[in-house]
């Protein structure tokens, strides 16, 4: 089973015959590496800290301008409620920033359709280096429900380099925190 390209829906799970398919609460599901997220068993190879050097340099405070590259919104509003008091990913040192110039990374959500495509690139570009590109949603891991139309990409990944990759249709919150939190070092297992 491919989570990347997973939407966690109801008809999902009824469409396997011999129960197979079921859902858990357990939110820990980013990953470093996109074939990390294809597994027979539903276990994931969780995200790995990046190297030493990287993390010194965001350990403390994490900046990061979100693309919308032909999205239906949903990921944005999970997004949204990271800054909401239960979530609260300000306390991590991590925000959001109006402007490439003045963030760390980028986080994509979207099938990065034709018309986004060049200000997704034009947006990695004016981060300045080193840099972060996190994959959140289906649509941004594998193209979603849009995966094979010739007017998008499948997947941030075949354009840009990928740093974190969070599936879900979309992701709840404590995924992406959970995903963060394990590539700037702060969360090793558990």
């Amino acid at each position: 089973m491919d989570l990347g390209a997973c939407l966690f829906s109801p008809e999902e799970a009824s469409a396997c015959a011999e129960g197979a398919i079921s859902y858990s609460r357990d939110y820990r599901m980013a990953a470093s590496i996109r074939d990390a997220l294809v597994t027979p068993d539903g276990e994931v190879e969780l995200a790995r800290a990046l190297e030493e050097r990287s993390r010194k340099l965001f350990r403390r405070s994490l900046r990061l301008r979100s693309v919308v590259a032909g999205s239906c919104n949903g990921c944005e509003a999970e997004l949204v409620a990271l800054g909401n008091v239960v979530f609260d990913l300000a306390r991590f040192g991590i925000q959001f920033v109006a402007s490439p110039r003045h963030a760390d990374g980028i986080v994509v959500t979207g099938a990065v359709n034709t018309n986004m495509r060049g200000a997704l690139e034009k947006t990695y570009e004016a981060v300045p280096s080193p840099k972060l590109v996190i994959a959140v949603g289906a649509c941004a891991l594998s193209g979603g429900p849009f995966r094979g139309s010739p007017e998008v990409t499948n997947g941030v990944g075949n354009l840009l380099p990928v740093d974190l990759w969070v599936p879900g249709c979309p992701p709840h919150p404590l995924t992406v925190l959970d995903g963060l939190l394990r590539l700037l070092g702060r969360i090793e297992s558990g």
